[in-house]
């Protein structure tokens, strides 16, 4: 999996659905790192689930887990929900809030609540070496669910940039300096990184597979992203930037669509 808050939405979700163990959580989310420390981003938020602040603790994901149980118990209908917003897609972020601007920064987040009402935002950032930091933000008001497209619908657009991705690699060819290694070493060193990632038992396999496929994609992406010869021009870098922002959109799509799936369906959560 791609990122802290896929691995955080799908495990806590088949916990809280009584399908998986907190351990089982715990152990999926420590796969990102040794070390996680955990606190409010203010002292209401702190006051009102217990958090840690200003400084945060290092028990690790145990009193996350506290807080997300605090608000489903709190509200019966709540729900674990994915957010992977990007420069110029918000879709699904509460607007003018400290989580939004967060889960922005960081390219993720995950929310937790009943659509229309109060809940609770978790943004993780990478504090230094091996350690994660997860921060927990009030949210006024869960937005209203954001219309995913069907996994059909997103595995068909998976194919079509994967497709496109690779075409994108090998115009870039003649733009990787030698000391940047070879582009397919490097896409199978970034894919090596995200199969250490676990997901619960019961995940669908057409969930999966778009995962799957969503990460080999980003790993291209990222190889082609990082070329620094002779198409590091400013022109260029512009026309490769115009090329790959589709395609790292239809990630992010395919992403919260399969994860949103396992959620809504009962697969992890009942």
């Amino acid at each position: 999996m791609s990122c802290p808050s896929i691995t955080l939405t799908l495990w806590s979700a088949s916990w809280l659905a009584g399908a998986s163990a907190p351990d089982d959580v715990i152990d999926a989310v420590h796969a990102w790192a040794p070390m996680h420390l955990v606190g409010a981003a203010d002292a209401e938020v702190a006051l009102r689930w217990d958090l840690p602040w200003p400084d945060p603790t290092d028990a690790g994901p145990v009193v996350l887990l506290r807080a997300l149980r605090s608000m489903t118990t709190a509200e019966p209908a709540a729900a674990p929900i994915l957010v992977l917003p990007a420069p110029g897609d918000v879709r699904g972020l509460p607007a003018r809030t400290e989580f939004a601007a967060a889960a922005l920064a960081a390219g993720q987040g995950v929310m937790v609540g009943a659509p229309g009402a109060p809940g609770l935002g978790v943004v993780p950032s990478v504090e230094g070496p091996d350690v994660l930091r997860w921060t927990v933000f009030g949210v006024p008001e869960i937005p209203r669910a954001v219309e995913q497209p069907g996994l059909g619908e997103a595995e068909f657009a998976l194919r079509e940039a994967v497709r496109d991705a690779a075409d994108a690699l090998t115009s870039m060819h003649g733009g990787f300096d030698a000391g940047e290694g070879d582009p397919r070493a490097r896409i199978a060193d970034a894919l090596a990184d995200t199969s250490r990632q676990t997901t619960p038992d019961g995940t669908p396999a057409r969930a999966l597979r778009i995962l799957d496929t969503a990460d080999q994609v980003a790993a291209i992406l990222t190889v082609a992203g990082e070329s620094s010869g002779r198409a590091q021009t400013a022109a260029g870098a512009a026309a490769r930037d115009d090329t790959l922002r589709p395609l790292w959109a239809a990630v992010r799509t395919a992403r919260v669509a399969a994860v949103t799936s396992c959620v809504r369906t009962g697969q992890p959560r009942v």
